[in-house]
């Protein structure tokens, strides 16, 4: 027997939060609850079976604390609050969607989109090294500068270092136009772009120029003793045994340090193993290291990137 209501919305701001670019979510309601999801104007229509029609009305209450205050709702936030309901999670999607990490320059939240992200932000905030290994997308980067960065502005630390394998992905270094500083700043871009997030360019540029930032490929970690410092290692899977061991050992007091990457896509020859998956061997039951793992599930890009990560996952050549 089919059943049909209409939801209220109460801005046009809470309509447009909800359904998202090109009614994006209302498909993705659709998908996870087999309702038929409409959205005229104001007015929410939601048509299926009562079971269809009960599941999509608790899923867009779920969800409501975003989409009512304007903020968009994407399909990552969705397919969470799915699992939320299918697991009686409820209050700990209230926690997550409370829980602000910081805002963008431009006045954005930024806070974990799923539960395996705010697992990992609770480890970085309880270790003083934690591992996160991940398809890209995930935010395990993002998240790592974000913490850190507040930390850095907070006074907790002294410098915020950001640091990364200069691997070549197919391309020769030496082609790159410019002298070594030059060379890798490609290399380091994404380190730059979660900085731009959140702090003025100018006010980066004098962190820089201080000692405060330093964004770093790994070779310049060797001899070094890292005191008071908050250390992020990016695309750690492009470090040999040898480097990862060196970066891990500069670790000094009062100090804290993140390494992500993804073991699927090494950079590295064939013949050479990667430094992160030797490091999850030997370090995975370290007391006092922390090992976090997210998967497609975690991707917080454009929805097409997770199904890319999908169809890798499942694709046996």
């Amino acid at each position: 027997m089919s059943e049909r209501i209409t939801i209220s919305l109460p801005s046009v701001e809470s309509a447009i939060a909800l359904s998202g670019s090109q009614q994006e979510n209302l498909k993705t309601l659709s998908k996870q609850t087999g309702a038929m999801v409409d959205l005229h104007g104001q007015e929410l229509a939601i048509a299926g079976t009562a079971a269809q029609v009960d599941r999509c009305r608790r899923l867009v209450a779920s969800l409501e604390e975003i989409w009512k205050a304007g903020k968009l709702i994407t399909g990552v936030d969705i397919l969470t609050a799915c699992h939320a309901l299918d697991t009686n999670r409820q209050e700990d999607l209230q926690d997550l969607q409370r829980d602000v990490l910081a805002k963008t320059r431009r006045g954005d939240d930024i806070r974990a989109k799923t539960f395996r992200q705010r697992q990992y932000i609770q480890a970085i905030r309880n270790h003083d090294l934690t591992f996160c290994i991940g398809p890209a997308g995930t935010g395990k980067t993002y998240l790592a500068v974000v913490l850190a960065a507040q930390a850095l502005l907070s006074n907790q630390y002294d410098r915020l270092i950001l640091t990364r394998p200069a691997v070549e992905a197919g391309e020769k270094l030496g082609f790159l136009p410019g002298d070594l500083q030059q060379k890798i700043n490609p290399y380091l871009r994404p380190l730059y772009d979660a900085l731009y997030e959140l702090i003025d360019r100018e006010k980066i540029e004098n962190l820089m120029e201080r000692g405060v930032i330093e964004v770093a490929p790994i070779a310049y970690m060797r001899g070094r003793t890292l005191n008071n410092a908050f250390v992020i290692m990016d695309e750690a899977q492009n470090s040999t045994p040898s480097q990862m061991k060196m970066v891990l050992t500069r670790l000094g007091f009062r100090s804290r340090m993140v390494v992500t990457g993804d073991i699927t896509q090494t950079d590295l020859p064939s013949y050479q193993e990667s430094g992160l998956a030797v490091a999850q061997k030997i370090l995975q039951n370290v007391e006092g290291i922390a090992f976090c793992q997210l998967s497609q599930a975690d991707v917080v890009r454009n929805p097409l990137v997770q199904r890319i990560v999908a169809a890798y996952e499942k694709y046996q050549p």
